[in-house]
């Protein structure tokens, strides 16, 4: 279990789609920090590393599809990568 707090959007203006971007983003941000920890381990595992790239385009693919996103879209990416983001700090 991660010592990050998983964050709390629902106290940010902006409504549902600044809460989807910010949910997104952390959940970019998640991949990231695990993919640059997996590149300077003393034996980086390819296949780890291509599985957290492959996550994190998926989790751009949903950011860029917020552009576009109706209200119901919207509500459910940041459903989901709130989710997303708890279950990955948890694990």
């Amino acid at each position: 279990m991660s010592d990050t707090p998983t964050p709390d959007f629902s106290g940010l203006e902006g409504g549902e789609e600044q809460q989807a971007q910010d949910a997104v983003r952390e959940v970019v941000n998640w991949y990231n920090a695990r993919i640059i920890k997996e590149r300077r381990a003393p034996l980086p595992d390819e296949d780890r590393i291509e599985e957290l790239k492959a996550g994190r385009q998926a989790a751009l693919a949903d950011q860029a599809q917020l552009a576009t996103a109706g209200p119901e879209e919207t509500g459910r990416i940041a459903a989901l990568y709130a989710a997303r983001l708890k279950e990955l700090n948890e694990s």
